[in-house]
């Protein structure tokens, strides 16, 4: 019937149509379907990608997108299920976790480069393609404008305009920017090319009516998408819904705005939901760039040069992992900060593990340094074990001991053994000597005896005694003191402060403070020398110099002895001389006296 009517006027134009936003239409495109993940093997994916490559980038960008979302999600279970198994097993003051290189990666990565070249030829392709039809709509625009202008021909071009129309709705793909003004101008003229066509009333009832049913499908079709809970499948069918609105003819005038309100309110309901629906995503995209930039800077605070020992470092590793356990539990934050802050976290995360890997690496080195020097201080002790140089053998290895406790850690497999092998030959040695100084013991307890005898003597010394012959008692005493060999260690310092404070009380009384004073000015002294860096070394050199003095004094004293044998004691020179050298002789003791007083207080010292 329509081959018979196609000349014939029509008298009624076409309904507004409903634009499709710019906005609406770039939202729909980049929500994409969510395609379920692919069970491949990372190989069998770069192997699928390598394939797909090939093929034109319309055809397979989501499924090569998909791939490569799969590819990363096995790649990083397989890195954390490593890295659970590593930590499993490891020693952990010695190793730290490094994933293995992924070759596949390399490999993937350069398709996907390829295949990105690709995509943006195709992209330009398709700009091209969409100017070159824009064009050519606008040519057909033109076409249909001047058949509006031809009024008397309106009825003899008829064919003419279903054939711009065709043509027209065949071309789709054109630059969005252009979409609703170009299809305003060609409903503009379309509507006045009815207006002046003069067909009879049953070809356009008849074409009024198909459309009109037509229309009325798609606000029905339009309604019952707020029924559906796939907000983005109800937007997306919206769209396919008003392009064919676009398709369908002029429906009676008096029915244009009541059709068109209709299927307007029906996508505004889908609309509305479909915006609703972005903003609540990109709301919490905001709040998870908030959360993920929190721990980025809560990573990127952290000081790592305080972390001074593996237990530092351990708990520290714990607060990073924590860290990074929260990221996982973050959903994604918007598209173009993402994977910026995804790298910013990574960086800083693996910066601290450079970190700790080197401070490992350093410990690690320097507890080897220390195994040698403990193994140099074990074998100097194993050399010295069967000596039976008491004395200097006691000193040598108690300074060996010394050094051992300035000698940092080493590793803990190696510790037991090392301290065990160190001790032993000490602990050998001295148990030999125990064995061979057993007699020593009870001669120190003699000593110790004698010199609670002399202070007993000292307390005895009546204080009416003549200051001259008190003095002299002192001196003897102090002189049999210092011949006394040495006493138990545990009972020295208390039977030497016992014996100072005696002597404190004689020389207060007998005026002998000089020599004291000399003791207490060199007690700071030596005091001083303990409390500085080697310690040890200045005081024997400071024992040897006192020493020296001493058998100075003693071969000095030892002279005058024998000179007093010459001197004639009847002459009055004779008797005044032999004064002097006694005085002298008594100088010299006091100040041998004092040397011995010194020594004993280094000795108490070292």
């Amino acid at each position: 019937m329509m081959d018979s009517q196609e000349n014939l006027p029509a008298t009624e134009n076409l309904e507004p149509e409903v634009p499709v936003t710019a906005p609406e239409q770039s939202v729909a495109g980049e929500t994409s379907d969510v395609k379920p993940e692919v069970k491949l093997s990372r190989q069998e994916i770069v192997d699928q990608i390598k394939s797909l490559v090939q093929r034109p980038v319309d055809e397979v960008k989501d499924e090569i997108d998909s791939l490569k979302q799969n590819y990363y999600k096995l790649r990083k279970a397989e890195i954390e299920a490593a890295r659970k198994q590593f930590e499993e097993n490891k020693d952990v003051e010695d190793e730290v976790f490094t994933p293995e290189a992924d070759e596949l990666e390399e490999i993937l990565k350069s398709l996907l480069n390829t295949f990105k070249e690709k995509k943006a030829a195709f992209a330009e392709e398709q700009e091209r393609i969409k100017e070159v039809n824009l064009v050519r709509k606008k040519e057909i625009l033109d076409e249909i404008k001047a058949l509006t202008e031809d009024s008397d021909n309106i009825n003899k071009r008829y064919n003419d305009f279903q054939q711009l129309q065709q043509s027209f709705k065949e071309i789709t793909n054109i630059p969005a920017s252009a979409v609703n003004d170009l299809w305003k101008s060609y409903q503009l003229y379309v509507e006045r090319f009815y207006d002046l066509l003069k067909i009879n009333k049953e070809l356009r009832d008849y074409d009024f009516k198909k459309n009109l049913d037509q229309k009325i499908a798609l606000c029905e079709a339009a309604e019952a998408l707020s029924e559906n809970e796939d907000i983005i499948g109800a937007f997306k069918s919206l769209q396919a819904l008003h392009e064919e609105w676009k398709g369908i003819g002029p429906v009676a005038k008096e029915l244009r705005d009541e059709l068109w309100n209709r299927f307007k309110a029906a996508s505004s309901v889908i609309n509305k939901r479909h915006q609703q629906h972005f903003e609540s995503l990109k709301e919490g995209e905001q709040k998870n760039e908030e959360a993920k930039t929190a721990l980025c800077v809560e990573i990127e605070s952290i000081n790592t040069d305080d972390l001074k020992s593996f237990n530092a470092w351990d708990e520290k590793t714990k607060e990073i992992i924590a860290l990074q356990e929260q990221w996982k539990t973050i959903g994604f934050a918007s598209r173009k900060v993402n994977n910026q802050l995804f790298e910013r976290f990574r960086k800083s995360c693996d910066e601290f593990f450079r970190k700790k890997a080197e401070y490992f690496k350093a410990v690690k080195d320097e507890m080897a340094r220390n195994l040698e020097k403990k193994k140099a201080l074990c074998e100097k002790a194993e050399a010295l074990k069967e000596s039976t140089e008491w004395k200097s053998t006691t000193d040598t290895l108690i300074a060996i001991q010394k050094e051992w406790k300035t000698i940092g850690p080493v590793a803990k497999k190696y510790s037991d053994a090392v301290w065990k092998r160190f001790i032993s030959a000490c602990d050998y040695f001295f148990e030999q000597k125990a064995k061979q100084t057993s007699s020593q013991r009870q001669v120190e307890l003699e000593n110790l005896n004698q010199k609670k005898e002399i202070i007993a003597k000292l307390n005895a010394i009546d204080e009416n005694m003549e200051t001259a012959e008190a003095t002299a008692r002192v001196r003897e005493l102090m002189a049999e003191w210092n011949k006394i060999g040495f006493v138990p260690f545990k009972e020295k310092d208390k039977i030497y402060k016992e014996y100072q404070s005696v002597l404190d009380k004689h020389f207060t009384r007998l005026n002998m403070q000089e020599n004291r004073n000399r003791l207490m000015s060199y007690t700071s002294t030596v005091q001083q020398l303990a409390s500085s860096d080697q310690a040890q070394n200045k005081l024997y050199r400071e024992r040897e110099k006192l020493v020296h003095n001493y058998e100075r004094l003693k071969a000095e004293l030892h002279t005058y002895e024998n000179n007093m044998g010459f001197l004639n004691i009847s002459s009055k020179s004779g008797n005044s001389m032999l004064k002097e050298m006694e005085r002298k002789m008594q100088q010299l003791k006091d100040q041998m006296q004092l040397i011995i007083q010194k020594i004993e207080l280094i000795d108490e010292n070292l």
